[in-house]
């Protein structure tokens, strides 16, 4: 059974996850959830997104073409969470919330731009890629 991100508290990380050092390969190591977090779909989308700037909900979400507000939702409140958002809300009428990355949220918003760069280019090569194993399939 994994771990749940509700039983993953700050004193569980900071005493080392029951003496043993983080291994994404382990079942009920953390990282696995904050790893699912941002190479979610929208995880990986909204990072990239406030890479260019802060934005608000509804700006993000039109720039974040196929996420519901319910999804943008959860993944911005994951990543809030995890510490990689930041959430600005003003109080004035009507309300304003911004979102922005903090530090560490810019620093993992690099890491899965670059790869989404990288897949962005060799889509030509996937595609062959499929071509290939689908005739191989087929013979």
């Amino acid at each position: 059974m994994g771990v749940s991100e509700k039983s993953i508290s700050a004193g569980t990380i900071a005493a080392g996850f029951r003496g043993a050092a983080p291994d994404v390969n382990r079942a009920e190591c953390p990282s696995r959830v904050v790893l699912e977090h941002v190479t979610s779909r929208w995880g990986v989308l909204v990072l990239a997104a406030l890479l260019e700037r802060s934005y608000r909900f509804s700006e993000l979400r039109r720039k974040v073409g196929g996420v519901s507000e319910k999804m943008l939702a959860q993944t911005l409140r994951h990543l809030e969470r995890d510490g990689f958002v930041h959430r600005d809300a003003k109080p004035v009428i009507p309300p304003r919330v911004d979102y922005s990355l903090t530090p560490m949220g810019h620093d993992v918003a690099e890491q899965v731009w670059a790869l989404t760069r990288w897949v962005e280019s060799r889509l030509d090569d996937v595609f062959e890629a499929r071509e290939a194993y689908d005739g191989a399939r087929e013979s």
